[in-house]
């Protein structure tokens, strides 16, 4: 079990302090919704958890069979609905994984990071759309 504490700021922003690194982030609400947009937003950081969950994954895996996965990399785009209530309405992703990996290498990292624990958790609370590279 990982415990992470958030404390409201004011002016629409929380800080958090991951409990077992001391590591801290802070949260700003999106311009589009009262905020400044001046940091990460929390809808942000889902969106996040899901590229850089399938970036570990395939590094993971890549460890395990002595790959090298330096250079692969991963771009999310959010999309918001555009109607009350307000949700995240889709996350793509694009997956670019580095050269020199033959079809079968591409085949199982492709695997292991379409199971990700963030992917698999928002299954059917979120769209989600994997375009691998």
């Amino acid at each position: 079990m990982t415990t992470i504490t958030s404390r409201y700021d004011g002016g629409l922003r929380c800080s958090s302090s991951h409990g077992p690194s001391g590591s801290e982030l802070e949260t700003d609400a999106p311009t589009d919704n009262q905020g400044q947009g001046e940091r990460f937003s929390p809808t942000d950081l889902v969106a996040t958890a899901l590229s850089t969950c399938i970036l570990t994954i395939l590094g993971i895996v890549a460890a395990r069979h002595g790959w090298a996965l330096e250079g692969a990399s991963a771009r999310v785009e959010k999309t918001m609905t555009a109607e009350a209530p307000r949700k995240i309405a889709l996350l793509e992703v694009w997956i670019t994984l580095p050269a020199g990996l033959d079809d079968s290498q591409r085949a199982l990292l492709q695997r292991a990071g379409e199971g990700c624990p963030v992917k698999l958790s928002l299954e059917g609370a979120v769209p989600m759309r994997l375009h691998w590279a």
